[in-house]
């Protein structure tokens, strides 16, 4: 008998620790901070040029989107229950690879041969609106969407691609809330789409070799695409 009635205390212990709320109160803050952590996946929507270059016509695409690194701050604000304004300063390191190919199938001339790369170093500044579900006990999910500017400090004018420093975006996606003792932990998922055409026409490129003009050239519009995941702690 004692012992069925200890396991019954130990249950009973064990189900009121899962069902105690951490941190009851934390989103009643009307100001608070954070930081975040992550890691991004960078990419581009990229519109070809179809122009006859040496008597060819290229294709380009994103081949390969290497994973980055994502660090931020976040200022949040309560606007009501389930909104909030959120401010998220964030720097991103990362770097794509656009491939190119041709209609006849002959080898792409050039130093890089028939890929160019090109480093991404953007401080992205977004405001987002933040809708959360109600709370569950220690989790809340909720969705972000907004937009915002961004200004990449990674442009190496002797590379292949050179790409401007100045884009604005849109952004979308979702996370969760989990309620930890001292602190939240929010995982998200985000995606962000630039608006600007970030390509650097060849004509603003004299420093660029002659034999690397095609990398430009074959190209009429480059957009930034973006996945980040992140852990956000505030």
């Amino acid at each position: 008998m004692k012992r069925q009635l200890a396991i019954l205390f130990l249950l009973a212990v064990s189900w009121s620790a899962y069902a105690q709320m951490n941190n009851p109160y934390v989103d009643d803050k009307i100001v608070h901070f954070g930081f975040s952590l992550g890691t991004n996946f960078m990419g581009y929507g990229v519109t070809d040029s179809k122009d006859t270059i040496n008597g060819e016509v290229y294709h380009a695409r994103t081949k390969s989107m290497l994973p980055g690194f994502s660090v931020g701050f976040i200022t949040d604000v309560r606007l009501s229950r389930h909104l909030n304004l959120r401010f998220l300063p964030t720097l991103n390191f990362g770097q794509m690879t656009v491939s190119y190919q041709t209609e006849s199938g002959h080898d792409v001339p050039g130093s890089s041969g028939d890929k160019a790369e090109v480093l991404s170093l953007p401080l992205a500044l977004p405001l987002v609106l933040k809708w959360s579900a109600e709370r569950e006990k220690n989790y809340r999910p909720y969705l972000v969407a907004g937009g915002g500017v961004s200004f990449d400090f990674a442009g190496q004018k002797e590379r292949p691609i050179y790409q401007k420093m100045t884009d604005y975006f849109f952004t979308f996606g979702f996370g969760c809330d989990l309620y930890m003792e001292w602190f939240k932990l929010c995982p998200e998922i985000r995606y962000q789409v630039g608006f600007a055409n970030v390509l650097t026409p060849i004509e603003e490129r004299p420093e660029l070799a002659k034999g690397d003009y095609f990398y430009t050239t074959a190209l009429s519009r480059l957009r930034n695409q973006m996945l980040t995941i992140t852990f956000n702690f505030e």
